[in-house]
């Protein structure tokens, strides 16, 4: 199928899902196609009675599935996706500005995500301790379970992956029996919703999931200090995490924010093998990725014939069309930020930077840009930089001086390592300020399983990813019985 000859979708004329109940308001906010800025679709502006409406609608109903009940609602929900991924993959193109082959990457993962949370709902993680174990012991056992919040989940998330992001914080909340209200960022709605669409098909009770659209400037904090919101679950900006930590009160939060990732290149590592994992890491998703590429620390000695290589693949990147199937780098999320990174990349070449490879800005098209030189502490590389800019940064061949420039920003995500001298991977694991340290892999490696988070600014050490989740939506309860065997 030629995708890019296919007719523009219909603009989606959008309803909130409170408790599957559809709701309009009288203001709309529009979601722009950024490529062409063609208008996507509306969604209603949702207001603080909107967003407590859901909440007490939530905390009323009381969940009773079991979890082969729950089991079946997430597993359909999988195999929806998967038998929708291209309907998926095209909204997703359309919100985002992303190519089609990301869009279609997003779609795919997401089944993972959810067929993942449906075999681990069947799995019961309960402990038992036993009683007797010292001399004042008594022959009793002590059993855990986990149980549901007593609360409502508040998720609220980003618009770099508008699928998979909603999904890491949906579908743990439902294998644990939780409600949510989810607030989806007003520049990506419209796959949230149609994914809220799919859960209810799929046969979740519609009380255990509202979708509220909108942005602070009609409900204001709503989703943080509602009194009936348990946790808060946030992917976004530091700016905003902040603000959650310190607006939200007596609930429990789990932020996962910005990075600032690096790459680290030493002077054993294959180069070739390393400029592939640079660019991938850096372009994907048109850099839009927490855990994308943002600054590359390559030691002097291999810089020269790295910079040489990375150049030269970034040139075999295709940026343009995002429905073109031939595109690898679609748009940034908007021209503003494409405006931003542009900044970004003067201000360190006046600071004695080099382009290696770029292309002008267009519109929110930014296309992959191989930056030499990049002093370490320019803000290209010392704050986030959210698009496809592969800043190369060389360092003293010493690694402890590459240790303390990766360790230099507030940020504390992710790393990718590129070397294969043991004793430098150690000292990279034990001293790198990060939550993951991939070895011979783009920062951003790991499967939807595993733990995933950050610390410092990158996040408060609470991790996400469906194993990890589902304990952080639960409460354990203790329980004890005599036990004389």
């Amino acid at each position: 199928m030629n995708i890019h000859t296919t007719p523009s979708q219909p603009v989606r004329l959008e309803s909130m899902r409170i408790a599957g109940k559809l709701v309009q308001t009288d203001e709309v906010i529009e979601v722009r196609n950024p490529y062409d800025n063609t208008l996507t679709g509306t969604v209603p502006a949702a207001r603080a009675e909107h967003v407590r409406e859901a909440f007490r609608t939530a905390k009323a109903f009381k969940p009773a599935l079991s979890r082969y009940e729950r089991q079946q609602i997430l597993q359909r929900t999988a195999e929806l996706l998967r038998d929708r991924k291209e309907k998926f993959a095209r909204l997703i193109v359309a919100e985002t500005g992303l190519c089609w082959k990301d869009g279609l990457y997003e779609a795919s993962r997401a089944y993972d995500v959810w067929s993942f949370a449906a075999q681990l709902t069947i799995k019961d993680d309960g402990e038992i301790y036993a009683c007797d174990i010292s001399p004042m012991g008594k022959e009793r056992k002590i059993f855990t379970t986990r149980v549901p919040l007593l609360g409502v989940v508040s998720a609220i998330t980003p618009f770099n992956h508008p699928l998979n992001m909603v999904s890491h914080k949906l579908a743990p909340a439902i294998a644990t029996n939780n409600r949510v209200v989810l607030k989806p960022t007003e520049l990506t709605p419209l796959t949230a919703l149609a994914l809220a669409d799919v859960l209810y098909e799929a046969g979740l009770p519609p009380e255990m999931l509202s979708v509220i659209t909108g942005n602070p400037s009609t409900m204001g904090d709503a989703m943080i200090t509602d009194p009936d919101a348990d946790l808060v679950t946030f992917t976004g900006s530091v700016r905003v995490g902040k603000h959650i930590a310190n607006t939200a009160g007596y609930k429990r939060k789990v932020l996962e924010l910005g990075g600032n990732d690096p790459l680290i290149v030493m002077e054993d590592a294959d180069l070739d093998k390393a400029a592939e994992l640079a660019v991938a890491g850096a372009t994907k998703n048109s850099g839009q990725r927490c855990t994308a590429v943002k600054r590359i620390l390559v030691v002097n000695s291999v810089a020269d014939d790295f910079a040489k290589l990375v150049a030269e693949k970034a040139k075999l990147l295709k940026s343009g069309d995002p429905m073109d199937p031939s595109t690898d780098v679609g748009t940034v999320i908007n021209e503003r930020s494409a405006i931003l990174f542009e900044n970004r990349v003067n201000d360190a070449v006046e600071r004695g930077a080099e382009i290696l490879h770029g292309a002008p800005r267009r519109g929110a098209l930014f296309a992959p840009t191989v930056v030499d030189h990049v002093p370490a502490d320019c803000e290209l590389v010392f704050e986030e930089t959210f698009g496809p800019v592969i800043p190369i940064v060389r360092c003293p061949d010493d690694i402890s001086e590459v240790i303390r420039i990766s360790n230099s920003t507030a940020y504390g995500l992710s790393s990718g390592v590129c070397t294969n001298r043991l004793d430098y991977i150690t000292r990279f694991v034990a001293e790198l300020e990060v939550g993951t340290v991939n070895v011979w892999e783009v920062p951003g490696y790991r499967i939807e399983m595993s733990p995933f988070g950050g610390i410092k600014d990158s996040g408060l050490g609470d991790k996400e990813g469906v194993v990890e989740a589902m304990k952080g939506f639960t409460n354990v309860r203790t329980w004890s019985l005599p036990w004389n065997i």
